[in-house]
Parts: C-alpha cells; structure tokens; sequence
C-alpha cells in the first residue's frame, strides 16, 4: 500500500501500450476490480505490469453497499485477494446500491438517506474495511430525480458514516454538477460545505446532454472532456481544501491517451493553487 502522488487517469484496455509506456511524473492509475478478479490472463497480466511502475487505485461498482443486507463475501472475498496481490494505494466504492437479491443491475441506485440506512451502510463499510484491512473513500452519488424519505442531508450524511466507520470521502466533482443542475441546487455550496479533512481522492469527468432533449437532465456519462463549470468548481474545492489525489475519468469516446494526458496535466497544475483558507 501506497500513496497516490498527484493527478491519475482511469486505465483503459485500449490505452494498455500507450501507458506502459508513459513515464509522466506523479501519473497513477484506477482501474475497476470488476474487471480483474480473475486468477491469471492478459489483463491481469498488463495490469501487473502497468503496477510496476505506477501506482494504483481501485474503484468498486458493485459492494452495493447502500443495499439491506451484507456485501456478498464471494465478491468481497474475491477484492479481498486482489488487493492482496495488486497492493493500491487507495480503494474506493459508492454510496449506492446495485444488487438485491441475488439480482444486479447495471447502475448505482438512490436510497433514502434515514438514519436506519446510515446503520445498515456504515455497518457494510465496516465488513469492507475489515476483509481488506485497510480504510476505503466513498463517492458522493450523481442525482437525476428527487426520491422522498431523506432525513439526512447528504453531505451530512457521508460526514457520519466517515465519523462512524473511519472510512475516507472520494468527492465526484462531475456527480456534483450534474446533481445539482438536475435537482436545482447550488454546486458552489456543496463544494463549499463538503468535509475536506475526509477527502481521500477527487475525480473529475465529462457529461452529456439526455438523449430527450424534454427531460433537461445532464448525464454522467463519462464520454467527453471535463467541462468548463466542472473545472471551475474543482479550482474552488482545491483552494479550499489544498490539493488531493485526481483522477480524469473516461469511460466511452475514448481519445488519444495524450488528450487525457493533458487533461490530467491541467488537473496536476491547479492542485498547485494556494489555498485560500483552511478547510
């Protein structure tokens, strides 16, 4: 286990070559460990190779840990010996749930956030921490609709679960804007309020326009570069906070591995902001 140096981009397989071969100072990777919890074959073996001179951060999607009921121990066992074997420097999953049931489905769900599910969660994040040994980050979720039931504010919320677990915050600076454009709050106040001394890990990613143009919502789709209001809350969260491990999101539309490495070198260039106070 390590530290994550400065700003990182998530490993694509069709960025495999490009960055076995890139020696940018500070560069680290995320991966998602869905997609290597296998006992051997080329990814594994291309992500052991890229982990010889990079560091690593793994970025779960599916602990469910927002479900009712404990994370599956295969799954979680199964993370467990990844971790063992990949030693990152950070792991990290989201305030979500995706599976019931022995059912899964294909997105991070929204719950109400009452004081029963903050029990259930912190007690999830306890077993992770537990079977790998170490404190994981939290994600703040993305918003496309108001669910009823909340008697926790979400920044709130996640606070008390790092408080009662000792788990560290990973703050989605994209989820922000997009939830606050699709629920109607202000992103600059949830930046402003949001727990700096918890946050482990920043990320940063692109975001489109729902394919109805009536609905008005934004979408995380992590298909486009980061955007101009994104950047901007980010250059207030780090002045804020002081600079923390970043990572340039990119999931579909891939482009060169050098357009997300200069993204990454924009990022790696603002966390040397002053701060502006403490936070």
């Amino acid at each position: 286990m390590g530290t994550l140096p400065g700003a990182g981009l998530g490993l694509k397989p069709q960025h495999y070559e490009a960055a076995l071969a890139c020696h940018a100072e500070g560069l680290w990777f995320e991966v998602h460990p869905e997609n290597y919890l296998v006992e051997g074959g080329p990814r594994i073996a291309w992500l052991e190779a890229i982990r010889a001179d990079h560091p690593l951060s793994l970025h779960g999607v599916s602990l469910s840990l927002a479900a009712d009921c404990a994370p599956d121990a295969d799954h979680l066992g199964r993370l467990a010996a990844l971790a063992r074997r990949l030693e990152p420097a950070l792991v990290s999953e989201h305030l979500a749930w995706s599976a019931w049931r022995g059912n899964y489905h294909p997105d991070l769900l929204p719950f109400p956030r009452t004081g029963a599910a903050l029990t259930r969660i912190a007690a999830n994040i306890c077993a992770v921490q537990e079977a790998l040994g170490r404190r994981i980050a939290i994600e703040n979720p993305a918003h496309y609709l108001r669910i009823d039931g909340h008697s926790w504010d979400e920044i709130d919320f996640l606070a008390e679960l790092a408080r009662r677990t000792g788990c560290g915050l990973l703050l989605d600076v994209n989820n922000v804007h997009v939830g606050a454009h699709n629920l109607g709050y202000s992103a600059q106040a949830y930046i402003d309020r949001f727990p700096g001394a918890a946050v482990m890990e920043i990320h940063l990613a692109g975001h489109s326009a729902d394919a109805d143009p009536a609905s008005g919502l934004l979408i995380d789709s992590h298909d486009a570069p980061v955007a101009a209001a994104v950047w901007a809350l980010y250059e207030q969260l780090v002045r804020r906070i002081g600079p923390r491990p970043t990572l340039i999101e990119r999931d579909d539309k891939l482009p060169e591995f050098s357009d997300l490495l200069a993204e990454r070198e924009r990022a790696a260039a603002l966390m040397l902001a002053p701060r502006e106070r403490a936070a």
